[in-house]
This record gives structure tokens, sequence and C-alpha cells, in this order.
């Protein structure tokens, strides 16, 4: 009876091995090719709440207050959430909705040379709805514009790790 506890420890031990083996690692976040990046968000944005939460925890990457301190500074150009109607009810009641949302940026150095030029990124969900669920619904379309919103950051981080280096900022 003791052979079945050494054999189930044998197998996770196999697996663990083979796991490691064959270069599975779960996908972080890349590196950014600058020290300093000035995010010019507006103060009460959700994506630079969230951009601002993961340039810090993710990222070698510091932020800093001014543009003038910044090897690179990321402009956002536009920042838009909308919602159209796209299918009515017999009755001519919305059904159904298309939730959007658009982010344009791009990404200057310090000389204003532009290093990811103007970027419009746009995410879309549908959501259907009934007369009786409108407070779900509400709850479910605020979830919606979460998931979107920390996509979009992913998405935009993972652009930004693709820009092309800049040189050190000068030391003050």
């Amino acid at each position: 009876m003791r052979r079945r506890p050494l054999l189930a420890g044998a197998a996770a031990l196999v697996l663990a091995l083979a796991a490691a083996g064959c270069g599975f690692k779960l996908r972080g976040t890349a590196a950014l090719p600058f020290e300093t990046l000035y995010a010019g968000f507006a103060p009460n944005s959700p994506i630079g709440a969230d951009f601002r939460r993961m340039i810090r925890v993710a990222s070698g990457t510091r932020l800093v207050d001014r543009p003038a301190d910044a090897q690179a500074r990321l402009e956002v150009l536009n920042e838009v959430r909308e919602k159209e109607t796209v299918g009515f009810s017999s009755t001519g009641r919305p059904r159904e909705y298309q939730l959007r949302l658009r982010f344009g940026f791009r990404l200057v150095d310090a000389q204003g040379a532009v290093l990811i030029p103007n970027t419009e990124l746009l995410l879309r969900r549908d959501i259907t709805t009934t007369d009786t669920q409108v407070v779900a619904k509400e709850q479910e379309e605020a979830i919606l514009y979460r998931e979107m919103q920390s996509d979009l950051v992913q998405q935009m981080l993972r652009r930004l790790a693709a820009a092309p280096a800049v040189a050190p900022a000068p030391a003050r």
C-alpha cells in the first residue's frame, strides 16, 4: 500500500521536470526600452490608473511627473468609451449594444523624435439586454469596460516594449 503515494509523487516530479524542460514560462510584461517615462493621461483616467499600476508593478521603468525628466513621453491623443445600439426587439426597444473603447496615443523621445507614430487601439464587446435585468446588465457593462481597459493596457505595454531604444536621459 505504500507504493501508491510513492508512485503519485514520482509522477508529479516527472510532470514538473517535463514542464520545466520544455521551456514553458508564464507570459510576463516585457521590459520597456527606456528607464524613465512620462505618461500624459488625464488625472481621472481609468486607463491611466491601470497603466501606472502596471508600470510600477511589472516594469523596471520609472514614471516621472515632468515631461522634461523623461527619456520617453507617452502622449495620449484620445480616450473614448462608446455604446451603440445594434439590435432592437420586435417592439422597437434596444436589445443589443456594442461597447467600444478607443484609445489613441503616440510615443516620442526627449528630443521630440517619434518612436511610435499616432496609433489607435479599438476594442469591442457585444452585450444583450432585457427590460427585467437592467441592474445586472449595467454591472455586466461595467465589468466588460474594465476587462477591455485591462486588455488595452496590456496591448499598449507590448507596443511600448517593441519601441526602439532611446539614449539615456542627461544627468541633472
